[in-house]
């Protein structure tokens, strides 16, 4: 396993949001994180990345770095994609995706003819400043600029959210060639059709706990926990 995540613990100030999750993603994996808003899925990420505090064992590659600040979580070869779109505006496309490289100039799975023949929109915008995108094309840019960065896993949170259905399945198609490559993707993810088309298991989290793993097909037959869990 890539990523191993035993007794995790989160905490906000004196609320305590997750509660001994326990969780796992195997090289070039991608494994969902599905749950209702609030549940404590996106402090799962953050807690991984070490930007909130946490206690618990979490290893990658064997090594533990629980308590390790975030930029040397993302050396170790972890990458973060945030919900907030976090692009610079005021910088154009491209500049936006240098800012991913670890060292500049230097590439290493992906490279802007990637990143461009992926995303036609970036390719031609890439001079236009990333303040103007739409929010679908930013949220583009802000994957797209974490790869540049050559993660071995990459950590995404809600990549989907607010997108046109074509911008969707182009989500889709990327994180697909991003577990080709061999990269492992924990994804946050409430469209259940795209997380049970591309991903090989699938955890459900409620009130910070794990409540249910499995594969899609363990999932598909399981209707209390879709019922319990995830429907509204």
């Amino acid at each position: 396993m890539i990523l191993e995540v035993s007794n995790l613990h989160a905490y906000y100030g004196q609320s305590h949001i997750l509660h001994g999750v326990d969780l796992n993603v195997g090289d070039g994996e991608i494994v969902s994180l599905l749950g209702r808003n609030g549940v404590g899925r996106s402090t799962a990420c953050k807690a991984i990345m070490g930007l909130v505090t946490a206690d618990g064992a979490i290893r990658f590659r064997g090594e533990d770095i629980a308590g390790l600040p975030p930029h040397l979580i993302a050396h170790c070869g972890i990458g973060y994609v945030p919900e907030d779109r976090q692009i610079f505006p005021t910088l154009t496309v491209r500049q936006n995706l240098e800012l991913g490289l670890k060292r500049s100039g230097k590439f290493g799975r992906w490279d802007f003819a990637d990143i461009f023949r992926l995303f036609p929109n970036l390719g031609a915008r890439q001079d236009t400043l990333a303040g103007v995108l739409s929010g679908g094309e930013q949220q583009m840019l802000t994957m797209c600029r974490t790869l540049m960065g050559d993660p071995d896993l990459i950590l995404i949170d809600e990549p989907t959210e607010g997108l046109a259905p074509k911008l969707v399945e182009q989500v889709g198609e990327l994180l697909t060639e991003i577990a080709r490559r061999g990269v492992s993707i924990l994804l946050v993810e409430q469209k259940l059709a795209i997380a049970l088309r591309i991903s090989a298991r699938l955890y459900v989290m409620g009130h910070g706990r794990i409540v249910f793993e499995g594969t899609p097909d363990d999932f598909g037959a399981n209707s209390a926990v879709r019922r319990e869990w995830l429907e509204v």
